[in-house]
């Protein structure tokens, strides 16, 4: 997410986190003149405030996901203060211990209460045998498809690989998933799944969202 008006329209809708990619390599790549003194919201709009005079605007606040992908903790640390983030996705080969020391740096001076991420690149039952270096490192997994990029490429992977995965940190599951997945999502079921990750498919292009997509998916996937 870049553009002010969608974050602020997708703000309304029933969306828990609201991801920023910091890796300069993406097309989404957030920089630091998008940051709270540029175009990215302070979430304190004036009431009665509109985005193009249709969404009226509430308090409503996502938790701010920032991407990373192998950067530099210091890095890292300015963009958790400057975005005000809740949560930092590590997308790269970060090890345990930077994990470990990140956190250190975060907890309780700059972020009390940041999460952290850690994406799991996943082809094989095989690629979840990471896992085990991050359990009780990370307060979250993120599943995506492995291929020669980074991030899942808007590519599935084989979902019912993830029934091997029996550890104790929660997850969210990625990779392409679009519009047309709806029945496949719901009738998708494990204990340490917490929710999902959408992204390129909803897209009008490179870091603007598609509103009513989202909201017409969002919609059938509450649908009992």
């Amino acid at each position: 997410m870049r553009d002010p008006e969608n974050i602020r329209a997708l703000e309304q809708l029933d969306v828990d986190w609201m991801g920023f990619i910091f890796w300069t390599e993406s097309p989404r790549f957030v920089s630091m003149i998008h940051s709270r003194a540029g175009i990215i919201p302070d979430y304190n709009p004036l009431p009665g405030e509109h985005v193009k005079g249709t969404v009226k605007i509430s308090d409503k606040r996502p938790k701010r996901v920032g991407v990373f992908v192998d950067d530099m903790p210091q890095n890292i640390v300015t963009r958790v203060y400057n975005f005000d983030l809740d949560i930092v996705q590590l997308h790269g080969q970060e090890s345990p211990t930077m994990i470990d020391n990140l956190k250190r740096t975060l907890i309780p001076d700059i972020r009390p209460g940041v999460k952290i991420m850690k994406a799991i690149s996943v082809a094989s039952k095989e690629d979840l045998l990471r896992c085990k270096d991050y359990e009780g490192v990370v307060d979250y997994f993120l599943f995506d498809t492995k291929c020669e990029s980074v991030g899942g490429g808007g590519k599935k992977f084989q979902w019912d690989i993830l029934e091997a995965y029996d550890g104790k940190t929660p997850f969210l599951l990625s990779g392409g998933i679009g519009p047309d997945d709806v029945e496949a999502v719901k009738a998708f079921k494990h204990p340490q799944c917490i929710g999902i990750d959408i992204n390129s498919r909803f897209e009008l292009e490179p870091g603007l969202k598609d509103v009513n997509a989202i909201n017409h998916f969002i919609q059938q996937i509450c649908e009992n």
